[in-house]
């Protein structure tokens, strides 16, 4: 038994997507970009911060390796202004005639040593007081704190 099936004919209205239909699909795709755009957003965000967060390290570190290089006699006088020492530092380490972070050190004398406590701000805490700063390292927002212990 066969059946004879007929078909519609097309007319040229029928040919492609509606005005509703791509407005639906403009709208999806929308919705995913901006989703997208966010993502890559915190990311930047993201990596700005752990670049900061490395530099700071770095600037801790270097002022640790310098203390280290002192004597007794001159650790029990830092910060000398003779030698152009300072406690609180503003820095620019890229040159750009910009202060991008600020760098606080502290030395106590203890019976075994000098115990020594270096703080990297981010440039935002450039008008604040020392007090301040030391007082709520992370009110304002302390990027790297390194604490060590020198014999001598």
């Amino acid at each position: 038994m066969l059946k004879l099936v007929r078909r519609r004919k097309t007319t040229g209205g029928e040919k492609g997507f509606s005005l509703i239909e791509a407005l639906i699909g403009i709208s999806i795709i929308g919705i995913a970009m901006l989703g997208l755009g966010q993502a890559f957003l915190l990311s930047v965000n993201n990596n700005r911060r752990a670049g900061e967060i490395s530099h700071a390290t770095f600037l801790a570190q270097q002022q640790l390796d310098y203390l280290r290089t002192l004597t007794a006699a001159e650790l029990s006088v830092f910060p000398s202004t003779a030698q152009g020492e300072s406690s609180d530092q503003a820095l620019d380490p890229n040159g750009d005639g910009y202060v991008d972070f600020r760098r606080i050190t502290q030395i106590t004398t203890g019976g075994t040593g000098y115990a020594v406590k270096i703080l990297v701000f981010p440039a935002t805490a450039a008008g604040k007081t020392s007090a301040a700063l030391l007082a709520a390292p992370f009110s304002y927002n302390v990027r790297a704190i390194l604490h060590s212990i020198i014999i001598r």
